[in-house]
């Protein structure tokens, strides 16, 4: 095998499907199958496959110029991006920095957590706090603030761990007293350590790849309140859960607040190309301004600001607010549930749901051995992380799709309890 795939021992990698064509939520195989996609391609396809008002913005844009550095030179494409993101973010996250990846997005962002207190003098402020389960990247800065040794067991001894927290508890509708006893713990350590603490970075509302954990808007509110108290950074990773993904366009937006940074990816791009924004407040970005380069954030990714991935953000943003997405997630969100409502099961641990996201967490992470393959022969490509299957579809999606996808997860279910 010359092509070396991701998450995979490949000693036994097995046959590998191949995908030749796609049209909104539909998968050609190169075998003639065709399967509906329930995961919208690891959560960034969120138009679906082959939307035509994309590839002419892209069209357009390839016809003019494909690729211009963004070092020394601009272009109206990553001008134009960097304004809409200010306009449709959580007020005050005034500067935009671009780069490749979700992934190197966190990196900027703990970048400028920790040169930023550097910069204003304020040494010794090093650590980071993070929540367990948490997934940010698997880039090293990444790792560190990760909490799944899946990602980061063979780099363990060179990782430089900062503070973890307890996923809060309570899910989305968490009561007060629930969110008083998780924000505790998180101002006793700051209590503790926040003369070392630079920052605490989360996904806001839900842990996706680590296990779809939802926890409630006022936990965010506490959080920032805390952070400000303690002279904290907050940053908020929204790679897996902007542009529409909980309900809001932001996970932010459901708690009202404004982090000091907040990355983006995934679903920016819709799926057509890597890229990725890490925004920030005024008083981040000043923190960098000086007569000399010591200051200066000395991060340049090679095609940041891309001049083909900012077209392709902008013409997908223009869709999500003129087809009203918002409003269709909220139709999937009452969809989810309701079929969700009809599956039960001694097998089922917990069921899970948010905006446009359903999980199902069974009791053994065993009971999920050949889901995938179940799923595809039933004309559906699903799959599960660790002891939860789930939906994450393209908003474009029919109500007959998503029934039909979440009756497979049900089937599954069924099968499981039949076999005891």
């Amino acid at each position: 095998m010359k092509l070396w795939y991701p998450y995979k021992q490949m000693k036994d990698l097995g046959q590998v499907p191949v995908m030749v064509a796609g049209q909104g939520t539909q998968m050609m195989l190169e075998d003639g199958r065709k399967l509906t996609d329930g995961i919208s391609s690891w959560w960034a396809v969120i138009h679906g496959y082959n939307h035509p008002d994309i590839n002419n913005a892209l069209v357009d844009q390839i016809n003019s110029f494909s690729h211009v550095m963004l070092g020394g030179l601009s272009h109206p494409p990553a001008l134009a991006l960097a304004d809409k993101l200010v306009e449709i973010s959580p007020a005050g996250l005034n500067h935009v920095f671009y780069s490749d990846s979700g992934s190197v997005g966190v990196e900027v962002a703990l970048k400028m957590a920790l040169q930023f207190w550097k910069n204003t003098g304020h040494t010794g402020k090093t650590k980071i706090i993070s929540l367990r389960n948490g997934y940010h990247g698997d880039t090293f800065k990444a790792m560190e603030v990760g909490d799944d040794s899946d990602f980061s067991n063979a780099f363990v001894d060179v990782l430089h761990r900062g503070y973890f927290l307890d996923t809060p508890s309570g899910g989305f509708d968490a009561d007060a007293p629930t969110i008083q006893k998780e924000a505790a713990k998180l101002e006793a350590l700051l209590q503790a350590h926040s003369q070392e603490i630079a920052c605490f970075i989360l996904e806001p509302i839900v842990q996706c790849a680590g296990g779809f954990r939802i926890y409630s808007p006022l936990y965010l509110k506490a959080a920032r309140t805390l952070c400000d108290q303690y002279n904290v950074l907050l940053v908020l990773d929204e790679v897996a859960t902007g542009f529409g993904r909980t309900g809001k366009l932001f996970a932010a937006d459901h708690a009202n607040i404004t982090p000091d940074i907040m990355i983006v990816g995934k679903a920016l791009t819709a799926g057509y190309m890597g890229h990725a924004a890490t925004l920030a407040t005024t008083r981040i970005f000043n923190g960098f301004l000086g007569e000399s380069y010591d200051k200066a954030l000395m991060h340049g990714p090679t095609f940041m600001g891309n001049p083909l991935a900012t077209t392709v953000a902008l013409k997908s943003i223009e869709i999500i607010e003129r087809d009203h997405y918002i409003t269709r997630i909220a139709a999937i969100n009452a969809l989810i549930r309701d079929e969700f409502s009809k599956i039960a099961s001694t097998a089922i641990a917990d069921k899970r749901v948010v905006g446009a996201i359903g999980a199902i967490e069974v009791k053994e992470e065993s009971m999920m051995v050949g889901f995938r393959d179940f799923a595809m022969a039933n004309g559906a490509w699903l799959r599960p992380i660790g002891k939860v299957m789930y939906v994450m579809p393209a908003y474009i999606i029919t109500d007959e799709e998503l029934i039909h996808l979440i009756g497979i997860m049900r089937d599954w279910i069924s099968r499981i309890y039949a076999n005891g």
